[in-house]
């Protein structure tokens, strides 16, 4: 029994730094989109010039920036929660009601929008989808296709939930 759950806490772990990493991959777009941001200000209000393409360029980085957030809030436990009855309640009840509810809403959420998305995406790429506006980006299909990444990330990091919060409950006090 020990090594079963030494095996499913490894594989919590590598999941925890997938999740790791989408955060920060994340943040470097946070980055990269305020530099544009700047940029895109300037040009408009000092030169009078603007860009259709850069300002789709960041809506779709805040689209990754947000979708690739998604795991990573919940690995850190910076997801949305009611805490009003939450906090009260004791440690085993509060590692139940987090399993329950990744096991019927986060992971079956998540599976539905990645079933969903699918088609979506594919369509995008075969059409070889692009903005509607004349000047605007190309290739839609990869930021549909981060909604893809994103919530298989999140159903990943809900797994990881699970597999810690079970290791928890068999914890001796």
């Amino acid at each position: 029994m020990e090594c079963k759950n030494q095996t499913l806490l490894k594989i919590s772990y590598v999941i925890e730094q997938i999740s790791e990493f989408a955060g920060k991959l994340g943040a470097f777009t946070a980055v990269i989109s305020a530099i544009l941001i700047v940029y895109d200000a300037s040009m408009r209000y000092i030169f009078h010039e603007g860009s259709i393409a850069l300002q789709e360029m960041e809506w779709h980085l805040f689209d990754i920036l947000f979708l690739l957030g998604l795991s990573y809030a919940l690995k850190h436990n910076k997801h949305v929660r009611v805490d009003i009855l939450y906090e009260r309640f004791p440690k085993r009840i509060k590692i139940f009601i987090h399993i329950i509810s990744m096991l019927f809403f986060v992971i079956p959420i998540g599976v539905l929008i990645v079933w969903f998305s699918w088609d979506f995406t594919i369509q995008s790429l075969l059409q070889h989808e692009g903005s509607p506006n004349p000047g605007g980006l190309c290739c839609r299909y990869i930021i549909k296709f981060f909604i893809l990444i994103a919530f298989s990330l999140l159903v990943l990091q809900a797994t990881s939930e699970i597999i810690k919060a079970l290791y928890r409950l068999g914890e001796k006090k």
